[in-house]
């Protein structure tokens, strides 16, 4: 049995920042990144979309959000007054995620931040993984992201204003053993975001990928059951950190997403913020 995490610290509620009337669309929403945001950015006032698969899948073998963990989302946030609206839908199928955008748009009125959250991850050399597994991790972390895009950006064109946040990873900017398929799809990432900036300035939307470090959610816990170890060690493995902790937590990415979500952030587009707790200084 894997080790369990350790619980984050703060509130998830960072200050200064007010999202009232703004309408946030999130992928995995369920647990995790996705999930932090979802509550966080509620609690700020704005109206949340929360999407995710609320499924397991065959790849990879390990527990991912359900219905169950959807719906306690969307109870808590109801439980403070706050404003969501949940839906269990696959990033990959195109008709899935353009019925949620549409519906999301409709039912608030429109989309200002879109937080392109979903994603997988595993281990495998790339000698030793098969064809489904890569198309599995692309088709996930990279095709979800730019289909989810695809149909929330004309709102944001027809408003002429929005964010596009693209979770990527610091494998989206080093290479790392094992992972392969996982930082192919993580760089993917920082291509859409700079090729989104440069489509997008002249509509005053902005683009930003996001690059944390491991963070200490159920991820860990998946990929330590998988390959034997404790979510620490695998943490450890996956990171080395200049500072010294194992992971960031996620009400770290929060402030980080609330920054880059506002206008405090007004004139930053196309680049690559990094949350890596000096990892990439190493």
């Amino acid at each position: 049995m894997a080790e369990k995490l350790h619980a984050p610290v703060g509130d998830g509620r960072p200050g200064n920042y007010d999202f009232a009337g703004k309408v946030i669309f999130i992928t995995g929403a369920a647990h995790g990144q996705g999930r932090a945001a979802a509550l966080a950015f509620a609690q700020a006032g704005a109206h949340v979309a929360a999407f995710d698969l609320a499924a397991d899948l065959d790849y990879p073998a390990y527990a991912l959000g359900n219905s169950a963990d959807l719906a306690a989302l969307a109870n808590e946030v109801a439980g403070f007054g706050g404003s969501i609206k949940t839906y269990a839908g696959d990033v990959r199928i195109e008709d899935s995620i353009a019925a949620a955008v549409d519906d999301a748009a409709q039912t608030f009125g429109r989309i200002d931040i879109l937080f392109n959250n979903a994603g997988i991850g595993a281990y495998a050399h790339s000698w030793e993984m098969n064809e489904h597994e890569w198309d599995m991790m692309l088709d996930i972390n990279l095709k979800g992201a730019w289909l989810t895009a695809k149909h929330v950006i004309p709102y944001l064109i027809e408003q002429k204003s929005g964010v596009i946040i693209n979770n990527s990873s610091i494998a989206g900017l080093r290479g790392f053993r094992r992972m392969s398929h996982y930082c192919a799809s993580k760089w993917g990432l920082v291509g859409l975001t700079k090729s989104w900036a440069l489509e997008l300035a002249p509509y005053n939307v902005r683009v930003i990928s996001l690059h944390p470090t491991g963070v200490n959610t159920p991820f860990n816990d998946g990929l330590a059951e998988i390959e034997g170890k404790t979510a620490i060690e695998i943490a450890e493995q996956s990171a080395g950190n200049l500072l010294d902790t194992p992971w960031i937590e996620t009400d770290d990415v929060v402030e980080a997403l609330f920054y880059l979500a506002s206008d405090k952030a007004r004139f930053v587009t196309g680049s690559q913020f990094v949350l890596d707790a000096g990892l990439l200084s190493t």
